[in-house]
């Protein structure tokens, strides 16, 4: 009688792990054409913007002595961040549009480990990118703007990693909101609503009984504790954030969104 061999696959059979869903993450994202256009637009906005501002202040007789060039870089940033808000809504919710989340899924059923996959390899990513672009803008402007203060250790850590933390938390709120929604129009209008919708709705509070509602959105407001990061201090009065509380108030904000994020993956069919 005889005994049928059985076959034995060369490829070494193993269980998958995260690193698994990192490199297929990185695939993903550096494989799309809007991770190119997004971040290649927020470069150019932080270096146009960036030197333009820093080229007008240069040649203005406005009085910079007090203050350091640094801050200039807020005005790129702030509109770069629509870019990254952008990317990070599309690095899951255009898998909802196109069905490709069924695929996903099926390759990686572990819903945690996808979801954590891309939230890295977006940090990552946005982390690098905004610090390098930050800090090359940073060292152009204090050598345009002669005049200005000279900038210390601290103002250059925020001005360059803590601007890199504090777009990448905001890319990462994004992708959270993104994966509730699950719909790019929608997540990204949300997430335009919470940047710029608290400061315009406060310039609109004229009523005193309204005046505690507006200092606080005035100081709590995306832009300004973006402009807080850059100065060290509150960018509205005593009570805002200042330093790198900026930093640290929207990584609890970011936590709060991701965790609503991971309990939804788990509970929704796709």
């Amino acid at each position: 009688m005889t005994t049928p061999h059985s076959y034995v696959s060369p490829i070494p059979v193993r269980k998958a792990h995260l690193g698994d869903a990192l490199a297929s993450e990185w695939t993903k994202i550096r494989s799309l054409r809007s991770t190119m256009w997004t971040l290649g637009v927020m470069v150019l906005l932080m270096l146009g913007v960036g030197l333009a501002v820093a080229a007008i202040v240069s040649s203005s007789n406005a009085p910079t002595e007090n203050e350091s060039a640094l801050g200039l870089g807020f005005f790129g940033v702030l509109l770069g961040s629509i870019c990254v808000i952008t990317l990070g809504v599309l690095t899951i919710a255009s898998e909802y549009g196109t069905g490709m989340i069924r695929t996903t899924l099926t390759a990686c059923p572990s819903r945690v480990r996808v979801l954590t996959a891309k939230a890295i390899v977006f940090f990552l990513l946005v982390f690098t990118i905004t610090t390098v672009t930050a800090t090359l803008v940073g060292l152009a402007q204090v050598a345009m703007v002669a005049n200005a203060a000279e900038p210390t250790s601290g103002q250059w850590l925020r001005a360059t990693v803590g601007v890199g933390l504090f777009m990448a938390e905001l890319g990462l709120l994004a992708l959270a909101v993104g994966a509730v929604v699950r719909h790019s129009a929608g997540a990204i209008t949300i997430m335009i609503g919470v940047l710029l919708l608290p400061l315009v709705a406060a310039m609109f509070m004229f009523s005193e009984s309204l005046a505690k509602v507006q200092e606080w959105l005035l100081d709590y407001a995306i832009p300004s504790q973006l402009i807080a990061l850059y100065a060290g201090r509150s960018a509205m009065g005593q009570s805002g954030p200042s330093g790198w509380d900026p930093v640290w108030i929207l990584l609890v904000i970011t936590a709060a969104a991701g965790a609503g994020a991971y309990a939804l993956l788990n509970s929704r069919d796709v």
